[in-house]
């Protein structure tokens, strides 16, 4: 269940790059992470430049990135975790143009501390293997 939260220093972002970013990544939870695309959340949090700082400063000229996901914890390999990180920060370069300090980090959450319509991912994978999953939490990682 990631939710992928993508700050971008440009509040004009066109539709269509928007949409590219929300697929890209959605697509690399999938391929690179094992995830459900279904339960794949990306929010994008389009700022304006003057908010944005890089070495104490306001971003002036070009535009920059950051990605920010969580993941229960436990779920992804170390290998599968660095080919998402850098799969994303080539898709960053590819949708955005040159970045001067795009960045990607992944939070690992506790299975007890994470959660999708108020069952924990703990729960959720504690659940008997021929119990249905609901609708709302179909059977992924």
């Amino acid at each position: 269940m990631p939710y992928f939260r993508v700050t971008v220093p440009d509040p004009d972002l066109p539709t269509d790059v928007q949409r590219a970013l929300a697929e890209g990544l959605t697509r690399l939870a999938v391929t690179e992470l094992g995830k459900s695309a279904a339960r794949t959340v990306v929010h994008l949090n389009l700022v304006p430049p003057g908010r944005y700082y890089v070495d104490g400063k306001p971003l002036a000229g070009g535009r920059d990135a950051h990605v920010e996901g969580s993941l229960t914890a436990g779920t992804n390999s170390a290998a599968e975790k660095a080919a998402f990180l850098a799969a994303a920060d080539t898709l960053l370069s590819d949708l955005l143009g040159p970045l001067p300090r795009s960045g990607v980090a992944l939070h690992e959450l506790h299975p007890e501390s994470y959660g999708y319509h108020g069952v924990t991912q703990l729960d959720f994978y504690r659940r008997p293997v021929d119990a249905p999953a609901t609708s709302a939490a179909p059977a992924a990682r």
